[in-house]
């Protein structure tokens, strides 16, 4: 199966109002870094949308097994006979047993295959303000974090990182990797796809190993409580939950590993959802790490694959921080993660007229 980069997005540029990475002598503010508008320029890869059959069954092969599982195992329980039963039990033993990456190759290929597809389906457009500063840190070999809000019912946009679309510049762009909630991992099925498409697991090893090998990822610090705290009685409000979200800052300043703010609009509209509001389903959600929800997006599916939002991604600069190795304070972690949401919510403001969020408030909590 072979993937055509003659897919890949058209590119044009858009005036910048930033200039430089934020060094460690910058104090946060956004009418600091305004000065010089005209001497970067915005990097802007746009895809033209098409939900047509053939990027529908790719974004189904990708995001679909969250509904396939589901179906598999009712199925099995309630209507299989015996023999259907003991393939079901069969198959989902074997997924188990096997490595997340099996089959190896012919895995990584026919993910590559679902997000080429997949840009087209959600007419994926990202934002780059300054592509210079990103080629900058990949020359010195050093891990970029990008933190990617928000987190929405499933933050499957984090899919525009993906080193086949060749979003990022250099090294970067093709050793990034996605790091998500470890429990799709322990999955069958689910944890075969997400590893053909660059997924891993969000645990502090695997943060470790790829800060301290120069291997960029991104990750949702916000997390599944994002998806509780949502209120369809405020639908103005983006909800952000980051304020005790400081861990990732920690381990940035350990190894002297840049922070880049990204922040993904039309995520919410991909689907419908419901779930009860109480103590319980907080208590569950933070234990497995994803929210016991029904949801349903194309066709109204319950647990299918998402409506074709036009997904617009957008990535700030590169926040510089100190290496202190084993010296990390506490007053340095608040520090940096101050910048971190100031440089966000100075972001969102930046670009949320232009992707229609003109009457929407940012809200970390």
């Amino acid at each position: 199966m072979s993937i055509s980069m003659d897919d890949t997005a058209n590119i044009k540029s858009l005036p910048s109002r930033t200039n430089g990475s934020i060094s460690d002598d910058d104090d946060g503010s956004s009418s600091s870094r305004n000065s010089n508008d005209d001497d970067k320029k915005w990097k802007v890869h746009d895809t033209p949308q098409d939900s047509g059959l053939i990027p529908t069954i790719a974004v189904t092969l990708w995001l679909g097994w969250n509904g396939f599982v589901l179906w598999i195992m009712l199925y099995g329980i309630i209507f299989a006979d015996n023999v259907a039963r003991a393939v079901i039990i069969g198959s989902i033993s074997a997924s188990l047993a096997l490595p997340a990456n099996f089959p190896g190759q012919l895995g990584y290929r026919m993910g590559d295959w679902m997000m080429v597809r997949a840009e087209k389906y959600f007419g994926l457009k990202t934002v780059i303000e300054d592509e210079d500063d990103l080629i900058h840190h990949s020359e010195q070999n050093k891990a970029l974090i990008f933190a990617f809000s928000p987190h929405d019912m499933l933050p499957y946009a984090v899919f525009a990182f993906n080193p086949i679309l060749r979003r990022l510049p250099g090294k970067i762009g093709r050793e990034v990797s996605c790091l998500m909630t470890s429990a799709v991992f322990n999955v069958p099925f689910l944890k075969h796809v997400y590893s053909w498409v660059r997924g891993l697991p969000v645990d502090k090893r695997t943060f470790l190993r790829r800060l301290h090998s120069g291997e960029s990822f991104t990750f949702n610090p916000g997390g599944v409580q994002e998806v509780l705290m949502t209120n369809p009685q405020n639908p103005n409000d983006v909800i952000l939950y980051l304020k005790k979200r400081k861990g990732f800052v920690k381990l940035a300043l350990s190894t002297g590993s840049p922070i880049v703010t990204t922040f993904g609009f039309n995520l919410d509209g991909s689907y419908g959802h419901w779930f009860p509001r109480n103590a319980l389903v907080e208590r569950i959600s933070r234990r497995m790490g994803v929210v016991p929800l029904v949801f349903w997006g194309r066709w109204c599916i319950p647990f299918g694959i998402p409506n074709p939002q036009k997904i617009h991604i957008v990535i700030g600069r590169a926040i510089d921080v100190p290496k202190q190795g084993e010296s990390v304070t506490q007053e340095n972690i608040n520090k940096y993660h101050d910048i971190y949401l100031n440089e966000l919510e100075a972001l969102f403001e930046r670009h949320k007229h232009e992707a229609g969020y003109g009457d929407r408030q940012l809200k970390i909590i």
